[in-house]
């Protein structure tokens, strides 16, 4: 089973310049550099005249300035949100409070939000963000000159949606599916069992372009998405030979299998492991003894193990 992903990690990139890169979608990309942001949010700007904004960003008066200026003389009337976490939608009400537009998200979601590590916390996201019209899935958000078919994506977060250009066979997925790196699947913010099914559920559809939250624009869809899956499984497999072979806490694990990773992202790679280890502990594949929790001395084994042990 490979794993291979081809990223493109290409750092061409002017921060507050509109740039079409599709008919009707211009992208501006904000400047917010980071290990989980790449080079920035990228925020859309889909139609003309009457225009739909699809993430925002941060709250920088700059890039907020570079929207106005790319949308001057035209009229926002959505701003779509694709998940509330900060750097996408922090600047959805200064944006509404300049320009107008109507904020369009899926809402609330009445479970555990935030991740338990630096640049993931509940610092990162607002777990109190209320769109004016929430969204769910095959909803579709109209505007003149453009339609968006809602996608509800849970898996990178609970609330997570795409939105689909409608005769165009774009996709804005977010943080879903990029084409920079691989998403992050922190749980309890994260979930992995999730992430597969929308996977799935974006593997069946036949779009020509993915265009993500962060990096460039994905110009191999089904290919990109199924390379994803395939990724996850490979590290699912991983994870199992790792507890076969007794290295069974997370650190040991990430130790293993991620080596010299950056210590920034150390946290992240821990919570990666427990999104999977909770995954194949739903499924009955492994057992976990003391709590689950990437900080604590997090025991694993076959599930087949503990039958046999019990009897």
């Amino acid at each position: 089973m490979s794993a291979e992903l081809a990223f493109n990690r290409s750092a061409d990139v002017d921060y507050g310049v509109a740039k079409e890169i599709a008919p009707d979608v211009r992208r501006i990309v904000a400047n917010n550099p980071s290990p989980y942001t790449f080079l920035g949010t990228n925020t859309y700007i889909v139609g003309s005249g009457d225009v739909a904004v699809i993430d925002p960003g941060p709250a920088d008066a700059a890039h907020l300035t570079a929207i106005a200026e790319a949308t001057r003389g035209e009229r926002i009337t959505h701003i779509c949100i694709t998940h509330s976490h900060r750097d996408h939608c922090d600047g959805a009400l200064p944006l509404q409070e300049r320009l107008g537009g109507e904020i369009v998200a899926f809402g609330p979601t009445g479970t555990t939000r935030g991740a338990g590590t630096p640049g993931l916390g509940d610092a990162f996201i607002d777990s109190a963000f209320t769109p004016d019209l929430p969204v769910a899935d095959g909803d579709t958000v109209k505007g003149r000159g453009f339609s968006l078919d809602v996608l509800h994506m849970p898996g990178h977060a609970p609330d997570h949606l795409c939105f689909a250009l409608v005769g165009k066979r774009i996709v804005f997925t977010g943080d879903h599916v990029m084409g920079w790196n691989t998403t992050v699947i922190a749980p309890p913010e994260g979930n992995m069992g999730d992430f597969l099914t929308s996977l799935d559920k974006l593997a069946q559809r036949h779009d020509r372009m993915f265009l993500p939250g962060h990096g460039g624009h994905v110009e191999t869809p089904r290919r990109v998405v199924r390379a994803y899956i395939t990724h996850r499984k490979w590290r699912e497999q991983n994870i199992l030979a790792c507890i076969d072979d007794g290295v069974s806490t997370i650190p040991r694990i990430v130790a293993k299998l991620y080596g010299a990773i950056d210590a920034d992202l150390k946290g992240a790679a821990a919570l990666s492991v427990l999104a999977h280890l909770e995954h194949l502990i739903a499924r009955d594949v492994v057992t976990a003894e003391g709590a689950t929790d990437k900080f604590s001395a997090f025991y694993v084994r076959a599930a087949s193990d503990a039958v046999s042990s019990s009897s």
